[in-house]
C-alpha cells in the first residue's frame, strides 16, 4: 500500500471536484494510517502555496462517537483557500456536495505547545471565540465513508466563515443555536452539543495536536465541531448561523448561470 499515492487521489478528488471511491473499498489501513495519507495531502496543498491556518474537530458530538463506534474525536487542518469573508459567495462548482453546519471557533493568541486543561490556562492562550459556519465536503461518493476514509479525507474539511471575535467573559456552553436558509430556521441545537461545552473541545484539540508532535501557532483558527446537524447547501442560498449572546455569521452562495 503507498499512503502517497492515496493522499494523491484524495487531494486530487478535492482540487478537481470530483469524488471518488471510498479508498477503504480497495485499501485497508489503519486509523493511524489515515493520518499519514491526511498529513500528505495537506503537505500537497501546502507545496502548491496554502497556508496553513488551524485545526478542526469532528465527532464532538457524544451521540455521532457512539454511531461512527469510536472513542475519541477526530482532527483535521484548515487553510487559507478555505477561508469565506462574511458576507461574501461561494461558487458551488468549487464543492462536489456541500454541507453547512454551526459551530464556535477560537482564535490562538499565543502558541499553544502544552495541552491546556482549564479555563484558566485557556485564558492565557486564547483571543476570543466567534461564531463560524463550516462547510464540510466529503470527496467520496455519496458521502460514505469508514473512520479511516474520512480522516484520509481531512474529515470533510472544505470551508469555513467566521463572525466577529468576541471576549472572553461569559460561559459559552448551553446558548442557543440557529442555522437559517434563506431567512428560514432549518436547525436548532445548544452549544452544550459540543462536549457538554465548546471549551472542552478546545482542550481535547490541544490534547490531540501535542499528542500529533504538533503546535498550534499564534493566530490560528480551531473549529469546535458542529452544534446541529449540517444541511445540503444549494445554489442560490443565504446561509446564516446565530449563537445567542455571540452573534451571527452569514455567507451567500451563487445562483447557477
Amino acid at each position: 500500500m503507498n499512503l502517497g499515492k492515496l493522499a494523491e487521489k484524495i487531494d486530487k478528488a478535492a482540487e478537481n471536484s470530483e469524488a471518488v471511491p471510498q479508498l477503504s473499498l480497495t485499501e485497508k489501513f489503519s486509523e493511524q494510517d489515515a493520518y499519514k495519507i491526511q498529513k500528505l495531502s495537506i503537505k500537497r496543498r501546502i507545496d502548491r502555496g496554502e497556508k496553513s491556518v488551524g485545526i478542526k474537530m469532528g465527532f464532538t458530538s457524544k451521540a455521532k462517537m457512539e454511531q461512527m463506534g469510536v472513542h475519541d474525536m477526530i482532527w483535521g487542518k484548515l487553510t487559507d483557500k478555505m477561508l469565506i469573508n462574511q458576507g461574501n459567495s461561494i461558487n458551488i462548482a468549487k464543492y462536489i456536495h456541500p454541507r453547512a453546519e454551526p459551530e464556535v471557533c477560537f482564535l490562538v493568541k499565543k502558541k499553544i505547545d502544552k495541552e491546556l486543561k482549564t479555563m484558566e490556562e485557556a485564558k492565557e492562550y486564547i483571543a476570543g471565540y466567534a461564531v463560524a459556519i463550516e462547510i464540510i465536503d466529503s470527496r467520496y461518493k455519496d458521502f460514505k465513508f469508514s473512520l479511516e476514509d474520512v480522516i484520509a479525507d481531512n474529515c470533510s474539511s472544505a470551508g469555513l466563515v467566521i463572525g466577529t471575535w468576541q471576549p472572553i467573559e461569559d460561559p459559552i456552553n448551553n446558548l442557543k443555536v440557529t442555522l437559517e436558509v434563506d431567512g428560514e430556521v432549518v436547525q436548532e441545537g445548544n452549544t452544550s452539543a459540543i462536549l457538554g461545552d465548546p471549551w472542552e473541545a478546545l482542550f481535547n484539540a490541544t490534547r490531540l495536536s501535542i499528542a500529533a508532535g504538533e503546535n498550534i501557532p499564534f493566530g490560528a483558527y480551531i473549529m469546535a465541531g458542529a452544534a446541529t446537524s449540517a444541511v445540503y447547501i444549494k445554489p442560490g442560498q443565504s446561509i446564516k448561523a446565530s449563537i445567542e449572546t455571540m452573534g451571527e455569521v452569514d455567507f451567500k452562495v451563487l445562483p447557477l448561470n
